[in-house]
């Protein structure tokens, strides 16, 4: 009720102006913002004549800025104006144009637009008899150094991460695209944070209807409070109880321009390290940066160890719980004897047996991620080898049963994207479920129901399983086997990109083919 009240009385404040009298724009700013030790309200006389009062947040601004650019400026009269009589009605032109040594000054009278941009670092001049405010960029924030991300390494390519910060992260973007078709268009979002989001695309590449449906669906966002992207991505994703991301996460500024070539469209959040990549298809999530920066042999080689990885770390544990409750037959007889001779005291049923040792590991997993760098490597260590080796000679699990669940950890792990690997660990446990239950035939169901619902999700209008379904002969060059970079001439069929040319393919034929006739 409270949070309805406040967002009310803010719309009935949106009609104030600057009514030209400084007393009354001070005590309503003043009122706005409420008793706080560092709000500073800084009264002065611009060339000695005209009072005024500046407003900042001290620990918000650039002190050096203030002091030189805009109080010493407005304070002492240029040399050049002294003999001239500067009327009231001139002065703000003077100002502008003559007198602030600061770039970015604006020119505002709403009120509460002035409010809401000190709160964002900004300072505020207000001047006696003058209907319009100087607004000034002087915000200033402690900011860390731009690290090697923490959540995409790679042994060749870039080692730039983007930071909190909203213009550092954009000048990582324009350094590596400099091209005028990079637009960035902004908004804010949240009533209490005015969290500012920026949406990136280059003009001409990206599909227009793409951009307008992104802006559609941001403008439904209608909360008090958006402190991460991720907050964004749980409002505008299609399926919001899918476990498969439909939008992708990236740190990496060399990730996110590759995107934006392809077509696609990248958020960027004041405050957040990540970017939102959209629309994602399925491929996306097992693919890095890294697959392109070497030779296609090696990407491509890679990539299909990923594939396996994938398969193993969703499909291990169920098969060995049907092999062993169902199907024991289909095992060689000298492997059957010998995971019964390691089973012969466990008195739990196959499947409780994995899916104890299943959720043992997600414990263990989500502490390590919790505890401090120095204890969580400790405790990994003990929680392996220890608890482990105590609970196969306890008679809890069998051997084999840790070889499988650790076979199938390790391959979760060698899926890039942590949304994509976390909804793999999901999936396990009700296809361990169906084994236990049915079998062979509880895997193939589970199976048949995961590529049922991935086939019918969509990001942004794209099917989830592009290229593959539908099927498109261009995108196939980049699911699991990488072609060429000069054999990939064109851009994704599914993201109807206006420009679907991105290398000239008669000059890169005929390139390919001199570096043959040379090598001969």
């Amino acid at each position: 009720m409270s949070f309805l009240f406040m967002k009310k009385k803010h719309q009935q404040q949106m009609s104030q102006v600057l009514s030209g009298n400084l007393e009354e724009s001070v005590r309503f700013i003043q009122d706005a913002l409420g008793q706080n030790e560092d709000f500073v309200t800084r009264r002065f006389h611009v060339f000695g004549n005209f009072s005024a009062a500046m407003f900042y947040f001290s620990d918000m601004v650039d002190h050096m800025s203030i002091n030189t650019d805009i109080l010493k400026a407005l304070m002492y009269e240029p040399p050049h104006l002294t003999a001239k009589n500067i009327k009231k009605e001139q002065l703000l032109d003077v100002l502008l144009n003559e007198t602030i040594y600061h770039s970015d000054t604006e020119l505002e009278n709403q009120l509460t637009t002035l409010v809401q941009e000190l709160l964002s670092g900004k300072s505020v001049v207000v001047i006696e008899g003058l209907d319009e405010a100087l607004l000034i960029e002087t915000s200033q924030r402690e900011k860390r150094a731009i690290d090697e991300p923490k959540t995409e390494q790679v042994v060749v390519g870039p080692r730039e991460g983007f930071i909190e910060q909203l213009g550092t992260n954009l000048s990582l973007l324009r350094y590596r695209l400099a091209t005028p078709a990079f637009r960035v268009k902004t908004l804010k979002l949240g009533h209490l944070s005015q969290s500012k989001l920026a949406i990136c695309y280059l003009e001409g590449t990206t599909d227009a209807s793409l951009i307008e449906e992104v802006e559609k669906r941001l403008s439904y966002i209608d909360m008090d409070l958006i402190p991460d992207i991720g907050y964004v991505e749980q409002f505008i994703e299609d399926n919001k109880f899918s476990p498969f991301p439909q939008v992708q996460t990236t740190e990496r500024p060399d990730k996110t321009i590759a995107n934006l070539a392809e077509g696609r469209v990248a958020l960027l959040l004041d405050g957040s390290p990540f970017a939102l990549l959209l629309p994602v298809v399925w491929n996306q999530h097992y693919q890095t940066t890294e697959d392109y920066s070497n030779r296609f042999l090696m990407g491509s080689f890679i990539r299909t160890i990923r594939t396996l990885a994938l398969v193993f770390a969703l499909v291990t544990p169920s098969l060995y719980v049907a092999f062993i409750s169902f199907h024991p037959e289909l095992l060689p007889t000298d492997f059957a004897v010998a995971v019964a001779s390691g089973r012969a005291g466990v008195p739990y049923p196959a499947v409780l047996e994995v899916l104890f040792m299943e959720i043992a590991m997600e414990v263990l997993r989500e502490a390590t991620i919790r505890l401090p760098t120095q204890v969580g490597g400790a405790l990994s260590i003990i929680g392996v080898l220890i608890v482990g080796e105590a609970a196969v000679q306890a008679g809890l699990v069998s051997p084999i049963t840790v070889v499988v669940i650790a076979l199938a950890t390790i391959s979760s792990f060698a899926t890039p994207s942590y949304s994509a690997a976390f909804a793999l660990r999901m999936l396990r446990f009700p296809i361990i479920i169906f084994a236990g239950i049915f079998g062979l035939y509880g895997i193939v169901i589970g199976i048949v129901s995961i590529f049922n619902h991935m086939l019918s999700l969509k990001s942004f209008g794209v099917p989830y399983m592009s290229p593959v379904s539908p099927g498109d002969a261009q995108g196939w060059k980049d699911v699991v086997f990488r072609a060429p970079i000069w054999r990939q001439w064109k851009r994704p069929d599914f993201l109807r990109s206006p420009n679907q040319r991105r290398v000239d393919r008669k000059e890169s034929e005929q390139m390919s083919n001199e570096s043959n006739s040379t090598r001969d």
